[in-house]
């Protein structure tokens, strides 16, 4: 079997945040628990919508693909053109209204039977009134239109307040938010869930893949447990078998972080691995190998049914998947099958010897995860909880000058170890400090000789 150096491979996809402060603050958060040690982000943050353009137009030739806070911004840049990289925007709609609307009823501060609402649909309206059980007749919404600029989704609230019909507004637009604070008007922000924005995030990534290598079809892997491997009156909430299926996701993370894939639940009985081409390609020694089978079939001592389904888009991947998936449960052998577009097809077996595959060697420690290290090691207990630190804070650790510690910093950005993240706000004249975003996780990873534990 050929060997493959997986760090040498790995993907490393720059995604642009482009949006308010709260939402790269937020978005960058919730990366950092995701399953992409490739995963660099650049900030763009706005004060208002009309700014996106400019911010994006900033950081095209920093990145490969590009995220938006929202519809708005991303209409806002696509009408000013020339953005040279994919770009796809956080939806609006879903959890959100729903956890809006709880928060409403809870907090007080606005009543949601006289409410207005912008930028949703009214299925949506209906469906998350209907979830907590109240009447929407007396709601007023209007579904985001890219011909309505934030002045008229102000006036919309603004009209109906002032005639009473309305007892305050919700709104998923920070300078409309800013606008009724400004005229008095009890409001609450509609901000993306944290589901949202990792799949916002996620559909960035793949974008970002497909843009940047030539070998960038989306690969779907379909991992499920034989029906030889369940007894015939098994039960779901049976603890054993929650207790397999838990052990089964750990394993299949132990490959998909040399793939920088995402392992998804799927069903009851098999989960979804989510990747692209290029980066399957080595973990499965060139399309010769099946992933997962060897490994996690001989450490669960049970039978594994694996499909590969390849596509130009996710929906004919996973497709591709579900056929491939049902030839290997139908061959019922230590097999998996690939199938991508124009009908290609591939049988691929466990091993080529039959042996289980071994893990890779634990790689040696470069200097920059050496010097992340030290800093993790000497911040305070109050720091360590956020590892957000700035270039002066680096100098009185390291001891060193203003300038080596902004040079420190941003060699952790190039690496991969660390996030430029906005200034923070200071009532300090002058410009704030830029602060960074230490990625001390990715010591854990890299140390642990990825040994299956996930950190969600």
């Amino acid at each position: 079997m050929a060997v493959h150096n997986s760090d040498a491979t790995r993907e490393e996809v720059t995604i642009g945040l482009v949006g308010a402060d709260e939402f790269v603050q937020k978005t960058a958060e919730l990366a950092r628990g995701s399953n992409y040690p490739g995963l660099r982000l650049v900030p763009a943050v706005y004060r208002r919508e009309d700014q996106a353009a400019e911010a994006a137009h900033k950081i095209t030739d920093r990145v490969d693909a590009i995220l938006f806070a929202g519809p708005l911004p991303y209409d806002v840049a696509m009408k000013a053109g020339d953005l040279t990289v994919p770009t796809t925007f956080v939806p609006t709609g879903g959890p959100a209204l729903h956890s809006t609307l709880v928060r409403g009823l809870r907090s007080g501060v606005i009543d949601p039977l006289r409410v207005s609402i912008d930028s949703m649909t009214e299925r949506d309206v209906m469906d998350s009134y209907a979830e907590i059980e109240v009447d929407p007749s007396g709601v007023h919404y209007v579904r985001y239109d890219e011909s309505i600029t934030p002045e008229g989704y102000l006036k919309f609230h603004l009209d109906l307040f002032r005639a009473g019909k309305t007892s305050g507004a919700i709104s998923t637009i920070p300078t409309v938010m800013a606008g009724l604070a400004a005229e008095n008007v009890p409001a609450l922000k509609m901000s993306p869930s944290p589901l949202t924005l990792r799949q916002a995030l996620n559909t960035a990534v793949l974008t970002a893949s497909g843009a940047k290598f030539s070998e960038s079809r989306i690969a779907i892997v379909l991992v499920q447990l034989a029906d030889s491997a369940l007894p015939p009156r098994t039960s779901p909430a049976q603890y054993w078998y929650q207790d397999l299926r838990l052990t089964l996701h750990r394993e299949l993370l132990h490959d998909a972080r040399r793939m920088d894939a995402i392992v998804l639940p799927h069903d009851q009985r098999s989960y979804m691995v989510i990747t692209t081409l290029g980066m399957l390609r080595p973990v499965t020694d060139d399309l010769a190998v099946a992933p997962f089978l060897a490994r996690a079939s001989a450490s669960l001592n049970v039978d594994l049914e694996v499909g590969i389904g390849l596509g130009r888009s996710t929906v004919e991947a996973e497709n591709n998947a579900y056929r491939a998936v049902s030839k290997a449960s139908a061959e019922g052998a230590r097999q998996a099958y690939l199938i991508g577009p124009d009908e290609l097809t591939l049988r691929l077996p466990a091993s080529p010897d039959g042996s289980a595959e071994t893990a890779p060697p634990r790689p040696a420690e470069s200097k920059d995860q050496a010097l992340l290290r030290t800093l993790v090691d000497k911040l305070g207990e109050e720091e360590a909880e956020t590892l957000v630190i700035d270039a002066e804070r680096v100098a009185q650790l390291l001891q060193v000058t203003l300038r080596t510690a902004r040079r420190t910093l941003q060699g952790l950005v190039r690496a991969g170890l660390a996030w430029p993240m906005p200034p923070s706000r200071s009532r300090k004249v002058g410009r704030p400090p830029m602060q960074y975003q230490l990625l001390g996780e990715r010591l854990e990873s890299s140390n642990n000789g990825d040994n299956g534990e996930s950190k969600s």
